[in-house]
């Protein structure tokens, strides 16, 4: 069986666009400035704006630590400034709060315009954007490419979901919900040391008693409500039914997510149990699959694709 879930391709980088990987890169920050109409500048451009909003989360964050009574020495404080900043960089660069592709599409709209055009014609963010939202990965208007996607992922792996679902008995769109979240729509997949997508649908951890395939990725995982990032090893499967397989075993056989699956029927209660169950770190993941479930990419995907539920 040949699966064409793969992480999401890098944007390639014109010899005349640099993008910074770090913080300090002064040069890859001067060198969007050679072509400002570019695609590659734009998203560029965009990711530092979203860097600086997540920027100005994280340093929000260890305000709060401090007045809570956890201040740090200065030296400390320095270089926890720092190391945010790197995280935000580098955070923008991948799923970012969303502000990201936003302003990508009005910069791109924008720079297509003949020179002249007055402003009441240019493009402005559509009304019911998700800007003050952080880190949701559905729009309420998604663009062709993601339509496509998120309707090839639910052609692929709905027919799967749904037979352990029936098994479990629970609505499968909860637990598609879920799979779209931690694959970013089958995009975004920790690789084995070969260089393979893992294939794992519900980003499953491999601890100490998992003596399968492994896969790796960076990852953030959040504790006292700060942000740290990790390397992160994930189990790694043959298939997308071994995946699923696994994961509703492991609902099945865990007391922690039996609300979840007896949800039944209810897609909304499984995902609400699921996020309130701690499967995840984020203390946002529970909005997240709220976001996914009621969204117009799923609505729209699960109509594109033809599957039959």
């Amino acid at each position: 069986m040949t699966h064409s879930l793969l992480p999401a391709a890098q944007i390639p980088v014109s010899s005349s666009t640099a993008t910074a990987n770090t913080y300090t890169d002064l040069n890859g920050l001067s060198a969007l400035k050679k072509d400002s109409s570019s695609p590659q500048a734009i998203h560029a451009v965009a990711q530092q704006v979203d860097a600086l909003f997540l920027q100005m989360m994280l340093k929000s964050m260890r305000d709060a630590s401090a007045d809570a009574g956890e201040a740090d020495s200065n030296e400390m404080g320095m270089y926890q400034d720092m190391f945010d900043k790197q995280v935000a960089l580098n955070l923008s660069q991948h799923q970012g709060l969303g502000l990201g592709s936003l302003l990508t599409r009005q910069l791109s709209a924008a720079a297509a315009l003949p020179p002249g055009t007055p402003q009441e014609a240019r493009p402005s963010a559509p009304a019911n954007s998700n800007t003050g939202r952080a880190a949701r990965p559905d729009a309420s208007a998604p663009e062709a490419t993601m339509l496509q996607t998120a309707s090839e992922f639910v052609r692929q792996v709905l027919p799967t979901i749904s037979r352990a679902a029936e098994r479990l008995g629970v609505n499968p769109l909860g637990m598609l919900a879920q799979a779209a979240l931690e694959t970013g729509w089958g995009k975004r997949m920790a690789r084995t040391a070969e260089g393979t997508p893992s294939l794992n649908m519900f980003g499953i951890k491999a601890g100490d008693s998992w003596d399968g395939a492994r896969a790796s990725a960076n990852t953030v995982e959040f504790s006292g409500g700060l942000a740290t990032q990790r390397h992160t090893v994930f189990r790694a499967y043959a298939s997308i039914e071994d995946s699923v397989g696994d994961f509703a075993n492991l609902l099945k056989g865990s007391p922690r997510y039996r609300d979840a699956v007896a949800a039944g029927g209810d897609a909304q209660a499984y995902v609400n149990s699921i996020g309130q169950s701690g499967y995840a770190t984020d203390p946002e993941y529970g909005n997240k699959l709220n976001d996914i479930l009621n969204g117009s990419t799923l609505r729209m995907a699960l109509n594109a694709s033809g599957v039959k539920l």
